[in-house]
Protein backbone atom coordinates (compact mmCIF):
# COMPACT_ATOMS: atom_id res chain seq x y z
CA UNK A 1 0.00 0.00 0.00
CA UNK A 2 0.76 3.21 -0.92
CA UNK A 3 2.83 5.43 2.27
CA UNK A 4 3.74 9.10 1.66
CA UNK A 5 5.47 9.21 5.58
CA UNK A 6 6.89 13.42 6.68
CA UNK A 7 9.67 12.89 9.32
CA UNK A 8 9.71 16.14 11.53
CA UNK A 9 11.45 17.32 14.42
CA UNK A 10 9.21 17.61 17.81
CA UNK A 11 11.73 19.81 19.76
CA UNK A 12 14.42 22.13 19.44
CA UNK A 13 16.28 19.92 16.70
CA UNK A 14 19.00 17.57 17.05
CA UNK A 15 16.28 14.78 18.15
CA UNK A 16 17.53 12.23 16.25
CA UNK A 17 16.19 11.88 13.11
CA UNK A 18 19.06 11.20 11.14
CA UNK A 19 19.11 7.49 12.60
CA UNK A 20 15.14 7.54 12.57
CA UNK A 21 15.24 8.45 8.53
CA UNK A 22 18.08 5.94 8.23
CA UNK A 23 15.83 2.92 9.90
CA UNK A 24 12.70 3.87 7.98
CA UNK A 25 14.64 4.21 4.80
CA UNK A 26 15.49 0.69 4.69
CA UNK A 27 11.21 0.33 3.99
CA UNK A 28 11.01 3.49 1.50
CA UNK A 29 12.06 3.58 -2.40
CA UNK A 30 12.67 7.17 -2.29
CA UNK A 31 13.65 9.49 0.46
CA UNK A 32 13.50 13.37 0.68
CA UNK A 33 14.95 16.08 2.16
CA UNK A 34 12.59 19.11 2.09
CA UNK A 35 13.92 22.37 3.62
CA UNK A 36 17.40 23.47 5.49
CA UNK A 37 20.69 23.93 4.20
CA UNK A 38 23.57 22.31 5.94
CA UNK A 39 23.17 23.92 9.19
CA UNK A 40 21.75 20.85 10.08
CA UNK A 41 23.21 17.50 10.69
CA UNK A 42 22.48 14.03 11.20
CA UNK A 43 24.54 11.12 12.25
CA UNK A 44 23.68 7.97 11.37
CA UNK A 45 25.56 4.62 12.56
CA UNK A 46 25.61 1.42 10.39
CA UNK A 47 27.55 -1.32 12.32
CA UNK A 48 31.16 -0.05 13.49
CA UNK A 49 30.96 3.31 11.03
CA UNK A 50 29.55 6.34 11.57
CA UNK A 51 28.57 9.11 9.04
CA UNK A 52 27.86 12.47 9.33
CA UNK A 53 25.14 14.10 6.85
CA UNK A 54 24.54 17.39 6.18
CA UNK A 55 22.52 17.87 3.02
CA UNK A 56 21.95 14.26 1.45
CA UNK A 57 19.32 12.35 3.10
CA UNK A 58 20.32 9.64 5.25
CA UNK A 59 18.73 7.06 3.08
CA UNK A 60 21.88 7.38 0.76
CA UNK A 61 23.42 4.57 3.05
CA UNK A 62 21.01 2.25 1.37
CA UNK A 63 22.04 1.46 -1.64
CA UNK A 64 18.63 0.99 -3.51
CA UNK A 65 17.20 3.85 -2.45
CA UNK A 66 16.59 7.54 -4.28
CA UNK A 67 17.73 10.34 -2.87
CA UNK A 68 16.10 13.69 -3.27
CA UNK A 69 17.51 16.90 -2.30
CA UNK A 70 14.29 19.09 -3.22
CA UNK A 71 14.01 22.45 -3.76
CA UNK A 72 13.17 23.78 -0.25
CA UNK A 73 16.63 23.21 0.32
CA UNK A 74 19.37 25.87 -0.11
CA UNK A 75 22.42 24.32 -1.13
CA UNK A 76 26.52 24.97 -0.91
CA UNK A 77 27.66 23.56 -3.56
CA UNK A 78 31.04 23.41 -2.16
CA UNK A 79 29.76 21.48 0.97
CA UNK A 80 27.50 19.53 -1.40
CA UNK A 81 30.78 18.23 -3.86
CA UNK A 82 33.01 17.66 -0.54
CA UNK A 83 30.05 15.69 1.15
CA UNK A 84 29.88 13.53 -2.56
CA UNK A 85 33.40 13.08 -2.76
CA UNK A 86 33.45 11.93 1.10
CA UNK A 87 31.01 9.48 1.02
CA UNK A 88 32.23 8.06 -2.48
CA UNK A 89 35.97 7.80 -0.76
CA UNK A 90 33.42 5.25 2.11
CA UNK A 91 32.47 3.16 -0.82
CA UNK A 92 28.56 4.67 -0.57
CA UNK A 93 27.17 5.10 -4.16
CA UNK A 94 25.84 8.50 -5.50
CA UNK A 95 23.96 7.13 -8.62
CA UNK A 96 20.27 7.61 -7.23
CA UNK A 97 21.10 10.73 -5.56
CA UNK A 98 18.58 13.48 -7.51
CA UNK A 99 18.64 17.09 -6.78
CA UNK A 100 16.11 20.14 -7.67
CA UNK A 101 16.93 22.16 -10.32
CA UNK A 102 14.72 24.95 -8.18
CA UNK A 103 16.87 24.81 -5.31
CA UNK A 104 18.30 27.52 -4.05
CA UNK A 105 22.45 28.22 -3.73
CA UNK A 106 24.42 29.01 -0.74
CA UNK A 107 27.53 31.34 -2.38
CA UNK A 108 30.53 32.56 -0.13
CA UNK A 109 28.94 35.92 0.08
CA UNK A 110 26.08 34.13 1.86
CA UNK A 111 28.59 33.15 4.67
CA UNK A 112 30.42 36.53 4.73
CA UNK A 113 27.27 38.19 5.02
CA UNK A 114 26.01 35.75 7.69
CA UNK A 115 29.22 36.30 9.89
CA UNK A 116 28.80 40.21 9.42
CA UNK A 117 25.58 40.07 10.59
CA UNK A 118 25.73 38.07 13.57
CA UNK A 119 29.03 40.02 15.12
CA UNK A 120 26.68 43.42 14.29
CA UNK A 121 24.64 42.15 17.12
CA UNK A 122 26.08 43.30 20.52
CA UNK A 123 23.16 41.71 22.30
CA UNK A 124 20.70 39.15 21.12
CA UNK A 125 22.75 37.25 19.36
CA UNK A 126 20.78 34.46 17.15
CA UNK A 127 23.75 31.48 17.89
CA UNK A 128 23.49 31.50 14.22
CA UNK A 129 25.72 28.49 12.74
CA UNK A 130 27.63 30.97 10.52
CA UNK A 131 26.63 28.65 7.41
CA UNK A 132 25.34 31.51 4.91
CA UNK A 133 21.61 29.53 4.93
CA UNK A 134 19.75 33.25 6.37
CA UNK A 135 21.24 35.12 3.81
CA UNK A 136 20.63 32.49 1.16
CA UNK A 137 16.85 32.43 2.18
CA UNK A 138 16.67 36.25 2.38
CA UNK A 139 17.78 36.72 -1.60
CA UNK A 140 15.55 34.01 -2.28
CA UNK A 141 12.35 36.02 -1.05
CA UNK A 142 13.91 38.93 -2.61
CA UNK A 143 14.06 37.23 -5.72
CA UNK A 144 17.92 37.98 -6.16
CA UNK A 145 19.00 34.58 -5.45
CA UNK A 146 20.65 31.64 -7.68
CA UNK A 147 19.04 28.87 -8.28
CA UNK A 148 20.69 24.67 -9.43
CA UNK A 149 19.06 25.22 -12.61
CA UNK A 150 20.96 28.82 -13.20
CA UNK A 151 23.98 27.29 -11.97
CA UNK A 152 23.92 24.96 -15.24
CA UNK A 153 23.24 28.03 -17.69
CA UNK A 154 26.45 29.44 -18.40
CA UNK A 155 25.17 32.89 -19.56
CA UNK A 156 22.55 33.36 -16.45
CA UNK A 157 25.32 32.16 -14.49
CA UNK A 158 27.33 34.87 -15.31
CA UNK A 159 25.22 37.66 -15.21
CA UNK A 160 23.42 36.64 -12.12
CA UNK A 161 26.78 36.30 -10.14
CA UNK A 162 27.93 39.81 -11.83
CA UNK A 163 24.63 41.36 -10.14
CA UNK A 164 24.88 39.71 -6.83
CA UNK A 165 28.72 40.52 -6.47
CA UNK A 166 28.38 44.14 -6.94
CA UNK A 167 25.33 44.81 -5.05
CA UNK A 168 27.15 42.05 -1.98
CA UNK A 169 30.66 43.99 -2.19
CA UNK A 170 29.15 47.74 -1.45
CA UNK A 171 27.08 45.90 1.07
CA UNK A 172 30.18 44.73 2.61
CA UNK A 173 32.06 47.70 2.24
CA UNK A 174 29.79 50.35 3.26
CA UNK A 175 27.33 48.53 5.86
CA UNK A 176 29.62 46.17 7.34
CA UNK A 177 33.36 47.46 6.84
CA UNK A 178 34.39 43.84 5.36
CA UNK A 179 35.84 42.98 2.56
CA UNK A 180 33.77 41.82 -0.58
CA UNK A 181 34.82 38.38 -2.63
CA UNK A 182 36.00 38.03 -5.96
CA UNK A 183 33.89 37.59 -8.81
CA UNK A 184 36.47 36.20 -11.05
CA UNK A 185 37.05 33.72 -8.23
CA UNK A 186 33.65 32.80 -7.81
CA UNK A 187 32.29 32.37 -11.12
CA UNK A 188 35.38 29.66 -12.13
CA UNK A 189 34.60 28.08 -8.97
CA UNK A 190 30.60 28.13 -9.87
CA UNK A 191 31.84 26.45 -13.00
CA UNK A 192 33.43 23.51 -11.54
CA UNK A 193 30.89 23.26 -9.11
CA UNK A 194 28.73 23.28 -12.30
CA UNK A 195 30.68 20.29 -13.84
CA UNK A 196 30.51 17.90 -10.67
CA UNK A 197 26.76 18.47 -9.89
CA UNK A 198 25.18 18.83 -13.40
CA UNK A 199 24.63 15.16 -13.44
CA UNK A 200 22.69 15.32 -10.40
CA UNK A 201 20.58 17.83 -11.49
CA UNK A 202 16.90 17.38 -12.59
CA UNK A 203 13.43 18.30 -12.04
CA UNK A 204 12.83 16.18 -8.98
CA UNK A 205 9.08 17.25 -8.52
CA UNK A 206 8.31 15.62 -11.72
CA UNK A 207 9.76 12.50 -10.12
CA UNK A 208 8.08 12.54 -7.16
CA UNK A 209 4.88 13.14 -8.89
CA UNK A 210 5.42 9.62 -10.99
CA UNK A 211 6.78 7.68 -7.95
CA UNK A 212 3.44 8.44 -5.67
CA UNK A 213 1.63 7.82 -9.21
CA UNK A 214 2.77 4.16 -8.78
CA UNK A 215 2.67 3.58 -5.18
CA UNK A 216 5.69 4.01 -4.06
CA UNK A 217 6.81 4.63 -0.45
CA UNK A 218 7.88 8.09 -0.26
CA UNK A 219 9.61 9.23 2.83
CA UNK A 220 9.84 13.04 3.68
CA UNK A 221 13.02 13.89 6.18
CA UNK A 222 12.51 17.46 7.64
CA UNK A 223 15.70 19.23 9.53
CA UNK A 224 16.33 21.17 12.57
CA UNK A 225 12.52 21.14 14.80
CA UNK A 226 9.20 22.66 15.12
CA UNK A 227 10.42 25.10 18.14
CA UNK A 228 12.97 26.50 15.36
CA UNK A 229 10.30 26.96 12.21
CA UNK A 230 10.24 30.82 11.04
CA UNK A 231 6.78 31.17 11.68
CA UNK A 232 6.45 28.79 14.59
CA UNK A 233 9.00 28.52 16.84
CA UNK A 234 10.43 30.86 18.88
CA UNK A 235 11.17 33.33 17.02
CA UNK A 236 13.58 34.88 16.33
CA UNK A 237 15.71 32.47 17.88
CA UNK A 238 14.56 30.02 14.86
CA UNK A 239 15.91 29.17 11.17
CA UNK A 240 15.39 30.46 8.26
CA UNK A 241 12.58 28.05 7.04
CA UNK A 242 9.75 25.83 8.04
CA UNK A 243 10.74 22.77 9.29
CA UNK A 244 7.38 21.70 9.92
CA UNK A 245 4.81 19.54 8.44
CA UNK A 246 3.65 21.81 6.36
CA UNK A 247 6.67 22.49 4.25
CA UNK A 248 7.06 19.32 2.91
CA UNK A 249 4.89 19.86 0.18
CA UNK A 250 6.38 23.27 -0.50
CA UNK A 251 9.65 22.23 -0.73
CA UNK A 252 9.04 19.27 -2.37
CA UNK A 253 6.63 20.27 -4.65
CA UNK A 254 3.55 17.63 -4.10
CA UNK A 255 0.20 18.03 -2.99
CA UNK A 256 -1.06 18.16 0.95
CA UNK A 257 -3.21 15.14 -0.05
CA UNK A 258 -0.88 12.72 -0.62
CA UNK A 259 0.80 12.33 2.67
CA UNK A 260 -0.90 9.75 4.87
CA UNK A 261 1.80 10.05 8.01
CA UNK A 262 3.38 12.40 9.66
CA UNK A 263 5.70 11.16 12.25
CA UNK A 264 7.46 13.84 15.25
CA UNK A 265 10.45 13.09 16.54
CA UNK A 266 11.13 13.65 20.26
CA UNK A 267 14.05 12.74 22.88
CA UNK A 268 13.49 11.35 25.82
CA UNK A 269 14.36 14.94 27.33
CA UNK A 270 14.90 17.95 26.03
CA UNK A 271 17.97 19.60 24.03
CA UNK A 272 18.24 23.18 21.86
CA UNK A 273 21.67 24.71 20.58
CA UNK A 274 21.77 28.67 20.90
CA UNK A 275 19.75 31.21 22.12
CA UNK A 276 16.63 31.75 23.74
CA UNK A 277 14.74 30.83 26.48
CA UNK A 278 14.37 27.24 27.34
CA UNK A 279 12.24 26.35 30.68
CA UNK A 280 13.34 23.11 31.56
CA UNK A 281 16.99 23.43 31.51
CA UNK A 282 19.30 21.64 34.34
CA UNK A 283 22.15 24.25 34.94
CA UNK A 284 23.60 21.43 37.86
CA UNK A 285 25.74 18.24 37.35
CA UNK A 286 22.52 16.62 35.93
CA UNK A 287 22.66 18.34 32.60
CA UNK A 288 26.33 17.86 32.28
CA UNK A 289 25.95 14.13 32.43
CA UNK A 290 22.85 14.29 30.13
CA UNK A 291 24.95 15.71 28.16
CA UNK A 292 27.76 13.46 28.46
CA UNK A 293 25.58 10.61 27.65
CA UNK A 294 23.45 11.26 24.60
CA UNK A 295 27.06 13.05 23.36
CA UNK A 296 24.92 16.07 22.79
CA UNK A 297 27.01 18.45 20.49
CA UNK A 298 26.22 19.63 17.11
CA UNK A 299 27.15 17.51 14.15
CA UNK A 300 27.43 20.33 12.17
CA UNK A 301 29.29 22.73 15.07
CA UNK A 302 30.34 20.60 17.70
CA UNK A 303 28.86 23.08 19.86
CA UNK A 304 27.59 21.81 23.14
CA UNK A 305 23.97 21.33 23.84
CA UNK A 306 21.78 22.74 26.56
CA UNK A 307 20.06 20.00 28.15
CA UNK A 308 16.88 19.77 30.17
CA UNK A 309 13.92 17.57 31.10
CA UNK A 310 11.20 16.14 28.55
CA UNK A 311 8.79 19.49 27.90
CA UNK A 312 5.43 18.21 27.41
CA UNK A 313 4.09 21.79 26.67
CA UNK A 314 6.39 21.27 23.70
CA UNK A 315 5.87 18.07 22.66
CA UNK A 316 1.96 19.05 22.28
CA UNK A 317 2.76 22.17 20.49
CA UNK A 318 3.94 20.18 17.98
CA UNK A 319 1.23 17.47 17.80
CA UNK A 320 -0.68 20.51 17.17
CA UNK A 321 1.17 22.32 15.07
CA UNK A 322 2.18 19.49 12.60
CA UNK A 323 -0.81 17.18 13.16
CA UNK A 324 1.31 14.65 14.20
CA UNK A 325 -0.12 10.80 14.10
CA UNK A 326 2.36 9.54 16.04
CA UNK A 327 5.55 10.36 18.15
CA UNK A 328 8.88 9.00 17.88
CA UNK A 329 10.96 8.96 21.69
CA UNK A 330 14.71 8.65 21.13
CA UNK A 331 17.88 8.63 23.45
CA UNK A 332 15.73 6.58 26.31
CA UNK A 333 18.76 4.91 26.99
CA UNK A 334 20.55 7.86 27.87
CA UNK A 335 17.98 8.42 31.65
CA UNK A 336 19.03 4.99 32.77
CA UNK A 337 20.33 4.51 36.28
CA UNK A 338 18.57 8.59 36.98
CA UNK A 339 16.64 8.29 40.27
CA UNK A 340 13.99 10.52 39.41
CA UNK A 341 12.67 11.64 35.92
CA UNK A 342 10.98 14.69 35.63
CA UNK A 343 8.02 15.28 33.30
CA UNK A 344 6.73 19.40 32.93
CA UNK A 345 3.27 19.38 32.45
CA UNK A 346 2.82 22.74 32.13
CA UNK A 347 4.18 26.14 32.75
CA UNK A 348 3.27 28.63 35.27
CA UNK A 349 3.45 32.03 34.48
CA UNK A 350 2.96 34.77 37.36
CA UNK A 351 1.02 32.72 39.29
CA UNK A 352 -1.34 31.08 36.83
CA UNK A 353 -0.90 27.40 35.16
CA UNK A 354 -0.63 27.39 31.11
CA UNK A 355 -1.23 24.59 29.00
CA UNK A 356 -0.05 25.70 26.10
CA UNK A 357 3.32 27.60 23.78
CA UNK A 358 3.10 31.18 24.18
CA UNK A 359 4.03 33.28 21.31
CA UNK A 360 6.33 36.18 23.60
CA UNK A 361 9.90 34.95 24.44
CA UNK A 362 9.54 37.21 27.68
CA UNK A 363 6.68 35.18 28.93
CA UNK A 364 8.03 31.90 27.79
CA UNK A 365 11.24 33.29 29.41
CA UNK A 366 9.25 34.44 32.66
CA UNK A 367 7.42 30.90 32.93
CA UNK A 368 8.46 28.27 35.28
CA UNK A 369 7.62 24.31 34.45
CA UNK A 370 5.17 22.50 36.63
CA UNK A 371 6.96 18.92 36.83
CA UNK A 372 5.90 15.49 38.02
CA UNK A 373 8.17 12.60 38.96
CA UNK A 374 8.14 9.28 38.25
CA UNK A 375 10.26 6.51 39.47
CA UNK A 376 13.51 5.73 36.84
CA UNK A 377 15.01 2.53 36.33
CA UNK A 378 18.49 0.50 36.81
CA UNK A 379 17.92 -1.75 34.29
CA UNK A 380 20.36 -1.82 31.31
CA UNK A 381 17.83 -1.17 27.78
CA UNK A 382 19.78 -1.16 25.54
CA UNK A 383 18.94 -4.58 24.40
CA UNK A 384 15.46 -4.46 23.91
CA UNK A 385 13.53 -4.68 20.99
CA UNK A 386 10.41 -5.23 22.15
CA UNK A 387 7.94 -2.46 24.46
CA UNK A 388 7.90 -5.93 26.85
CA UNK A 389 11.50 -5.97 26.78
CA UNK A 390 11.74 -2.52 28.71
CA UNK A 391 11.78 -2.14 32.41
CA UNK A 392 8.62 -1.56 33.89
CA UNK A 393 9.58 1.76 34.78
CA UNK A 394 11.09 2.84 31.49
CA UNK A 395 7.38 1.64 29.95
CA UNK A 396 5.21 4.05 32.53
CA UNK A 397 7.40 7.00 31.62
CA UNK A 398 7.03 5.98 27.36
CA UNK A 399 3.40 5.44 28.24
CA UNK A 400 3.19 9.49 30.54
CA UNK A 401 4.80 11.23 27.56
CA UNK A 402 2.78 9.60 25.26
CA UNK A 403 -1.07 11.13 27.08
CA UNK A 404 0.74 14.14 28.27
CA UNK A 405 1.84 15.09 24.52
CA UNK A 406 -1.21 13.67 22.90
CA UNK A 407 -0.34 11.47 20.10
CA UNK A 408 0.88 7.59 20.57
CA UNK A 409 4.36 6.54 20.34
CA UNK A 410 5.25 4.23 17.17
CA UNK A 411 9.19 4.00 17.73
CA UNK A 412 11.38 3.96 20.68
CA UNK A 413 15.10 5.03 20.26
CA UNK A 414 17.03 2.53 23.08
CA UNK A 415 20.95 3.08 21.53
CA UNK A 416 22.76 5.26 18.59
CA UNK A 417 22.84 1.76 15.74
CA UNK A 418 19.75 1.21 13.22
CA UNK A 419 19.13 -2.48 15.25
CA UNK A 420 18.36 -0.60 18.73
CA UNK A 421 15.48 0.68 17.98
CA UNK A 422 11.45 -0.44 19.28
CA UNK A 423 8.76 -0.39 16.62
CA UNK A 424 5.27 0.14 18.55
CA UNK A 425 3.46 0.38 15.25
CA UNK A 426 5.10 0.57 11.27
CA UNK A 427 4.46 3.48 9.50
CA UNK A 428 5.72 1.76 6.31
Amino acid sequence: MLAVVVLVGAQWGDEGKGKVTDFLAARADIVVRYQGGNNAGHTVVVGEEEFKLHLIPSGILHADKTCVIANGVVIDPAVLVAEIEELQRRGVKMARLLISERAHLILPYHRLQDAAEENRKENGRIGTTGRGIGPAYMDKAARTGIRMVDLLDAGTLCRRLAENVAFKNSLFGRVYGTEGVSLEELHRACLQYAEKLGRYVTDTGVVLHQAISEGKNVLFEGAQGTLLDIDHGTYPFVTSSNPTAGAACVGAGVGPRVINTVMGIAKAYTTRVGGGPFPTELHDGLGEEIRTRGREFGTTTGRPRRCGWFDAVIARYAVRINGLDYLCITKLDVLTGIPVLKICRAYRHQGEEIADFPASLRMLGECEPVYEELPGWQEEISGARRVEDLPENARRYIARLSELAGAPVAMIGVGTRREQTIVCHSVF
